[in-house]
């Protein structure tokens, strides 16, 4: 692990000199993929140096516990000493998690997909606000939220939602919510007081990368345009701008009125589908190695329950760590943070396990 922390601690000073080279400097392709290789090592980098300076640290403190004979000096340095171990065993973990192999998709932006499932109208209630859910927390983060697409129902629900989160590392995050959420409650329809369950879908795609859409055989896909429904401005049931996208090879049907021109919803549309099938290709490579999706917990299987939202307990639980919190209320206010860091550290214990047993 230390010859390659070194070998990283050279490269970034490469890293820093060429960026300070005229060419490079005028180049702002070859600039901003330098900047950003950089910028992923600063992290490493910074701990690896603190780690070294603990070391030194606790060679100095070593070194006057030999020579020191005062019994109160020696108490400082055995505190001082002590400190600078449990330091360095901290640092230590902290720089073989930061040297685990990185998902290239993590500082992706990401589509979101929420679909209800079994449960009818109270299924699409709860997807509406597990989408208000993520909006909240994107917000929260700083991030930027774009509607997709959506399919609402008459009384506030949605029969699916697609929206797209832009933000540094939005993938890295969000990828954990990929599989079926599960909510129990008493519907506000049920006369009798009983408690149903329902399920809604939630898929989380990175934004795959601009390609022509040359690239796809027109005989694949058909465009259908349409007037739009619902909210959309003064466009709206005036003219043919919605677009509805199918793509046969894969039975994907896009459906986009959110922008007022009937070109701007094809290229959203056609974005969403590029998406889709970058995403459908990342689950078969997966699925032919016979490994579990990237950095999730659990198998990774999108039909895998992986969290109940108990209304009449208040209680949130996720199976996959066995995580329990009773804030109920908060976390479908988008506080979710301490579910997502429960599930990033306890991925990386594992894939750290993993990789030291490989190793």
């Amino acid at each position: 692990m230390f010859d390659k922390l070194e070998d990283l601690m050279m490269h970034y000073q490469e890293l820093m000199g060429m960026l300070s080279e005229p060419d490079v400097a005028n180049d702002s392709k070859r600039f901003g993929r330098l900047m950003k290789e950089q910028s992923d090592l600063v992290p490493i980098v910074e701990a690896y140096k603190e780690y070294k300076a603990c070391h030194q640290a606790i060679d100095e403190s070593l070194e006057l516990l030999e020579e020191e004979n005062d019994e109160d000096m020696r108490e400082m340095l055995k505190e001082e000493l002590s400190s600078s171990k449990a330091r360095a065993a901290e640092l230590e973990q902290t720089l073989k998690i930061l040297l685990l192999p990185k998902d290239p998709d993590d500082g992706k932006n990401v589509v979101v997909e929420i679909r209800a499932g079994a449960g009818g109208d109270e299924a699409a209630l709860f997807a509406a606000e597990l989408y208000r859910m993520y909006v909240h927390y994107a917000e929260s983060s700083g991030w930027r939220v774009e509607l997709i697409e959506s399919e609402e129902t008459g009384i506030g629900g949605m029969k699916k939602v697609n929206f797209m989160v832009t933000g540094n590392g939005a993938y890295s995050v969000l990828k954990y919510e990929s599989g079926v959420h599960r909510v129990q409650r008493v519907p506000e329809t049920e006369s009798g007081g009983r408690i149903h369950t329902s399920t809604v879908t939630v898929a989380v795609m990175p934004e795959a990368e601009e390609v022509d859409i040359g690239e796809i055989s027109e005989n694949d896909y058909r465009i259908d345009v349409m007037r739009a429904s619902g909210n959309g401005g003064q466009c709206v049931n005036t003219t043919d701008s919605a677009v509805r996208l199918t793509y046969f090879p894969e039975n994907i049907v896009i459906y986009s009125q959110t922008e007022k021109s009937q070109l701007q919803n094809k290229n959203k549309a056609f974005a969403l589908l590029r998406t889709k099938l970058y995403d459908l290709e990342l689950q078969r490579r997966q699925a032919e190695a016979s490994a579990q999706r990237l950095s999730q917990i659990g198998t990774g299987d999108r039909s895998e329950k992986i969290r109940t939202y108990n209304f009449p307990q208040g209680r949130v639980t996720d199976h996959r760590i066995n995580l329990t919190l009773y804030k109920l209320e908060r976390v479908m206010d988008g506080d979710i943070q301490e579910i997502l860091d429960a599930l990033i550290s306890a991925d990386q214990a594992k894939r750290l396990s993993e990789f030291e047993e490989a190793s």
